[in-house]
């Protein structure tokens, strides 16, 4: 079965940086058609113009996606670029600390806002439109959503209790919408990371160093992901050779959730 995602289009959303950043331009050395979304304009400008990314096989939209109206735009100028939406990586994730014990610090809301709804509300438009383009379509896959969880997801850290729970609540919405989806051949599955080399975390980096030496303590590969090594099993997922997984939560993290305590750092 073939990895292959030539000729397909894409929506790449959180594609200003990092992981995001890096899915899209992996698609698009594929051969895929990429939508780059992102609400930082200026940084998507910046990124992909400075990139040797093939000017022909992507466009960029600035929006902020928890908006209904940035959602259809979104979808509108997909289709009119490359006709089809075949593929959904919904890429857009914020990790912010918490204070559980604070109602007004506990950046719950926020969070399942930005980290489960938005990628919901895409979800549901994107694959309405999936259906109605394989309406002539006999079998196969019709399209691929894959979501960006975390570790966090399953494991008890209070101060990233709203990013744990709004990436547990994303992993849910990954397994309830596979299943809602299968009757209409969309599969849909996610990609739970645990420390990427991404914007954020090279930031943290700079501000606290000890926090290296503390990952690649925690983690049986002993090193931190680079973000290609995401890329590589979101394409495994958007092409073809997965065409039997749905509602799967693949795990990329060198082993920590084999050994990580509860109890040590989440980075």
């Amino acid at each position: 079965m073939s990895f292959s995602i030539a000729g397909k289009t894409a929506i790449v959303t959180g594609a200003a940086n990092g992981v995001g950043l890096a899915i899209g331009r992996h698609f698009v050395s594929q051969g895929a058609n990429v939508v780059f979304a992102d609400m930082d304009e200026e940084r998507l400008e910046d990124e992909l113009g400075s990139s040797e990314v093939e000017p022909e096989r992507y466009r960029t939209f600035a929006c902020d996606l928890r908006q209904k109206l940035s959602i259809n735009n979104l979808m509108s100028m997909a289709i009119d670029s490359f006709e089809r939406v075949d593929i959904l990586v919904n890429a857009s994730r914020q990790m912010v600390l918490s204070d559980p014990l604070n109602p007004k610090e506990d950046q719950v809301e926020t969070l399942l806002n930005q980290n489960l709804m938005t990628s919901l509300r895409l979800t549901q438009a994107i694959s309405k439109r999936m259906i109605k383009q394989a309406e002539d379509q006999e079998d196969g896959t019709v399209g691929s959503i894959i979501n960006l969880s975390s570790i966090a997801a399953r494991r008890a850290n209070p101060d990233l209790l709203g990013y744990s729970i709004s990436t547990a609540a994303l992993d849910q919405m990954t397994r309830s919408m596979a299943v809602a989806l299968a009757p209409s051949r969309i599969r849909v599955n996610a990609v739970a990371f645990g420390s990427v080399m991404s914007s954020s975390l090279q930031q943290q980096l700079k501000e606290h160093d000890e926090y290296r030496s503390d990952i690649i303590e925690h983690t049986p590969l002993g090193r931190i992901a680079g973000p290609g090594e995401v890329s590589d099993a979101v394409q495994y997922l958007a092409s073809d050779a997965s065409s039997f997984v749905t509602g799967q939560i693949i795990t990329v993290d060198g082993g920590r959730t084999l050994i990580d305590p509860a109890t040590s750092p989440a980075h």
